[in-house]
Formats: structure tokens, sequence, C-alpha cells
């Protein structure tokens, strides 16, 4: 990539403006973000919000920096006791299960594994401990075994979010309780219910609060001082105002210097959510499209941006991705017998020509630009890289000509070249496979195969079909058949002689259904017989 460097800035919720980026330890950066509460499969604001601090984690190593970066899981929670209550688990198998659910989509959606991933269970001293400080530093009070952070004695409460204290009654997960001495407090330790998950504490049995678990699991990694602290818009109130206040109660030297944070997933332009029942699960839409598909729409608008899920947008995506794969399929075939030929001579690398220069050129300069303004994936997706991928294609439609040795050669090098960079960006977007490019646009088309109810048999008999139509001159049955798979997505190209079929954007869409949040979520053992018998039928 180009050597000049950018400043990058990042939109700070704290500040409420793009500040350049200056982390506290030279080089090294230390980022903190919300995880799941593991209850169930994870949906697409989960998805959104790993994909985007994905992307952003991506980018710091690119620019060199050495990441440390931190994601929780609330494996102890009131909505995962609740669950476990309706299944009948043990709460901490329950939870523990989601985990490893959530971690077999994350590797799905090509999302790096985080350097920690602490879950509340694991970490219940490291809370107590900073629960007692906050005590022993007078913002807290204990109540018949819970204990209560106290809001009217930290002067900067709403600092993050701007919402006044008495506005906190309305975002707390539990009811007001009238043992506050404000009703805005809120519980770092609550006295366990007979039967409930809990430990031994210096208040007497009982579990973590919400908030609190991310103070003290950020703080035994990262130190009460570290750079970045990230989650969704839900959480910036009341959950990381409390974080703040409660770690400066317990640390008043506690400092936080990036607050960021990804905008809502939303169906017809309401928050997709598990308790508005409207939401789609990361597995529902990877069963019929493929992962890479589905991060490319959440990235297809700006992290801070809602982003209204659509099928029509998911369709988009698709097509976007394998026009990428089958781009750099074309040129690994046309390149494929000048590498061989050029491995034995061992000639020295001709010069690019000055049309791939100028596409090196206009990508690093978008993509270091664009990138470093606060993460503009969108304009990255469909800017310089789209020229890129178009002098890619070109190129290697060109290389099947006739030309001069010298100008042959040139061409091989610049394709190689732009291809290169192209792989870069793709990289740090995460939309490239360890799998190699045939095998990626397979699974695409088995996903297309899947959403028309076809197998390739079919497709094939179909092509054949319209073969004959055509030698009978019957080209109103040779448009149906064609017309027909295009409604479905699946579109039919004549190459020479033969025919052949790609996924494209369906011209008759299929509408998506919500889930329904009644029924309880399938245990890991039934989910894979579902599907063991949902391959073995196919």
């Amino acid at each position: 990539m180009a050597d000049e460097r950018v400043e990058l800035r990042l939109y700070n919720t704290m500040t409420r403006e793009k500040d350049i980026f200056n982390t506290k330890v030279p080089g090294e950066v230390s980022m903190y973000v919300c995880g799941i509460t593991a209850y169930d499969y994870s949906h697409l604001g989960h998805a959104r919000a790993a994909v985007s601090f994905d992307i952003l984690y991506r980018y710091l190593k690119h620019l060199g920096y050495e990441v440390t970066y931190v994601r929780n899981f609330t494996d102890v929670d009131d909505k995962i006791i609740n669950r476990a209550n309706e299944t009948g688990e043990d709460p901490l198998a329950l939870s523990n299960r989601f985990c490893d659910e959530y971690n077999v989509d994350m590797s799905d959606l090509l999302c790096e594994r985080p350097s920690k991933e602490p879950r509340v269970s694991e970490h219940i001293d490291e809370i107590k401990d900073m629960i007692t400080k906050i005590i022993d530093n007078d913002y807290a009070y204990v109540v018949d075994g819970d204990v209560f952070y106290s809001v009217e004695k930290f002067p900067n409460y709403g600092m993050l979010s701007g919402q006044r204290v008495e506005n906190n009654r309305a975002g707390e997960r539990v009811a007001v309780d009238s043992r506050k001495r404000h009703p805005a407090d809120f519980a770092l330790w609550k006295t366990a219910k007979p039967g409930e998950v809990s430990w031994n504490s210096p208040w007497g049995p009982g579990r973590p609060g919400w908030h609190i678990e991310c103070s003290a699991m950020s703080a035994c990694y990262l130190s009460h001082k570290f750079d970045i602290h990230g989650g969704g818009m839900d959480l910036i109130f009341p959950h990381h105002e409390n974080e703040v206040a409660q770690s400066w109660a317990a640390d008043n030297e506690s400092h936080i210097s990036y607050w960021l944070h990804n905008g809502h997933v939303t169906t017809n332009n309401e928050k997709m959510s598990k308790s508005l029942g409207n939401f789609f699960t990361i597995r529902q839409i990877t069963e019929r499209y493929h992962p890479l598909a589905l991060r490319h729409f959440l990235i297809s608008a700006h992290y801070r941006s809602p982003l209204n899920y659509s099928i029509a947008q998911l369709e988009i995506s698709s097509d976007a991705v394998y026009y990428i794969f089958q781009t750099l399929e074309d040129c690994k075939h046309a390149l494929s017998s000048f590498l061989q030929e050029d491995s034995e001579k061992k000639e020295k690398a001709p010069q690019i020509n000055d049309a791939a220069k100028e596409c090196i050129k206009k990508l690093n300069v978008e993509f270091q630009t664009k990138m470093s303004d606060d993460l503009q994936t969108p304009v990255i997706l469909t800017g310089a890289l789209q020229e890129a991928l178009k002098f890619v294609n070109s190129s290697s439609k060109m290389l099947k000509k006739k030309m001069q040795k010298k100008t042959q050669l040139q061409l091989v090098q610049s394709l190689l070249e732009v291809e290169k960079e192209v792989r870069k960006v793709l990289n740090v977007l995460g939309l490239l496979s360890s799998l190699s490019y045939a095998e990626v646009l397979q699974q695409f088309k088995e996903k297309a195969l899947k959403r028309a109810g076809l197998t390739e048999d079919e497709v094939l008999n179909l092509i054949e079909e319209r073969r004959q139509a055509r030698i009978n001159k019957d080209f109103a049955k040779s448009d149906e058949v064609r017309t027909g798979l295009t409604a479905k997505g699946i579109a039919l190209m004549d190459v020479g002689n033969e025919t052949i079929w790609r996924p494209c954007i369906p011209s008759e869409p299929t509408a998506a259904q919500a889930v329904q949040t009644d029924n309880k979520a399938p245990k890991v053992e039934e989910k894979l017989s579902t599907l063991a018998v949902s391959e073995n039928v196919e």
C-alpha cells in the first residue's frame, strides 16, 4: 500500500466529534468491546457490531499497530437464567453452549478472534474486588445483600450520553427498587434468589449486576486507562454511562480515550431486537446466503449509520461478492500459463503499464484516506476498488489476444500488481477467504440453488431443454426457460457453443420472515440433527 500515512480519525461518542487517534502507548492499541449475552442464537445486530469492530481491528493492524482486543461474553444474567428455567438446563451450561455457537457464526463471517474473550463467571473475584473498592470509596451502599451504586455522588454522570440522571430508570434491565436512595441507582451485586446460580461475597450469596462486569474485565486485561471502548449505540445509556461512573469510583484516574458505537440493524426501519420479535439470526441468513455476502451487506453502510435489512440488499451484496471472486478467478486462469513460463525462464519482471500505475495509486489513496476518516467502508466498496476490478477484468480478457511479447509481459506484471493491491484491500475488509476462488464461487452457486429450490442437475436439464428449443427455432420456449431461471436467481450465459450458469439477482426476490421468539431455542444437538436430515434430503 502507499507509504504516506494519513491521520486516523474516529468518531468519539464522548467528544461528539471525529478525534485524531493517538494511543496511550506508542505503537500499541488497547480495545474493549461489549460482547453478547449468551442465551440464544445471535442475530444480525450482533453480527453488525462484531463485523464493525473486526474492520477496526484489521485496519489498526494494517496501520502497523499491535492491538490487544478484548471482547467479553455475559454468561450470567436474568435472561440466561429465565431461558435455562424454560429449557431445564444449567444456566452456565446453556450460556457456554451459545458462546460456542456465537464463535461458529463469527468464524463463518471471517471475524478474527479477539486477543481475549473473558466470561463473567470466570471473573467473579475481579468483580467483587472492584465493588469493594467502590464501597470503600463511598460510592456504593449495601441493602439486604444487594449493592447499589449511588449516581448522585458522581458529579459527571451523563457526560457520555448527555442523558439526565432521572432518565436512567427507563434504561434499566430490572424494575425500580424502593430500597434505593435514588431511583437511578443501579445494582453492582444482586442477592441470589432461591435456586439461582450464585457466588459467595462479603455481602452474601449473589451474582454481579450487568454493568460492573465490563468495568472489571476491561480493567483486568487493559487497566483503568485504555484506548478504545466499543459497542452498539443501544449500550451508550445506561450501560456505558454506568461503566464510566463505576470505573471512576473504583479508580479516579480511570480514563478511556475513545468511545465508539455502531448503528442498529433495522427491519422496516424499526430496530432489530429479540424483545421486539423482529430479528433474524445470523444462521438463518447464512443458511441461504454466503457469509461473505452477509459481511458485505453489513459494511455496505457506514458503521455508525442505521442499516435496514432487506432481501433485496442481500441479493445485491451476494452478486457483488460473486463478481469479485469471479474476477479474481478469471485473472488467475488468464495468468496461469504465463506465470509457469516466467518461473521456468526466471526473467526479470517488466515495469507495469501506466493504466495499472494510475489504478493502484487511486486505490491506495482512496483506501487510506477514506478508511482513516472514521472507516468509510461503503466508499471503498463502490469506488476505486470497483475500478481496479474492472481493470483486472479487461486486462484478463486482453491477455487472450495476440500482442507483442514485451507488451504481453508488461500486461501480465500489471495484472499481478493490481490483483495484489485488490487482495490487500479485501483482506482488511475481511472479504478474502482461505479457500480458493473456485471453491468460494462453488459455495455461492450452491447457496443460489438452495434459494431457487433447484438442484444443479435440474438447471442443466433446463439448459438442455433450452438448447433443443433453439435448435427447433422455438424461441418463445427458449426465452421462457431463461426468464424462469432469472426469476429464481439463475442467469444463463452463452459462451461460444456452450451455455453456462451463474447466480444473479432474481427478478422475483423472495420475502423473509422474522424469527418467532415464542419458540424455545433448539439445543446444539437438535440443530445439528436437523441440518443432517436436511443435507440427506438434498
